[in-house]
């Protein structure tokens, strides 16, 4: 049973190709604010409305993707593969 999908912040840092994974711009922002080269009430501002699953966010420093986790329900009935 598929349950309803999840937000998942995808960071690319250029510079040396490291990916990090959020479950939100506000955790991305709490550990790379530092790295994004903008402040994050000036990335709300400004992505409002351009930031979307098709069109990511770049600058000189990042690449932020935003997308879907898939993930299932648990159940008592769960099949263990071992």
């Amino acid at each position: 049973m598929l349950k309803e999908d999840r937000q998942v912040i995808h960071l690319e840092i250029k510079e040396t190709g490291e990916h990090h994974y959020f479950g939100s711009m506000t955790a991305l922002f709490a550990v790379f604010e530092s790295l994004m080269g903008i402040k994050f009430q000036t990335f709300r501002a400004k992505a409002k409305d351009t930031f979307t699953e098709d069109t990511p966010f770049e600058n000189d420093k990042v690449i932020v993707r935003k997308g879907k986790l898939k993930t299932i329900g648990h159940s008592s009935k769960l099949i263990h593969l071992d």
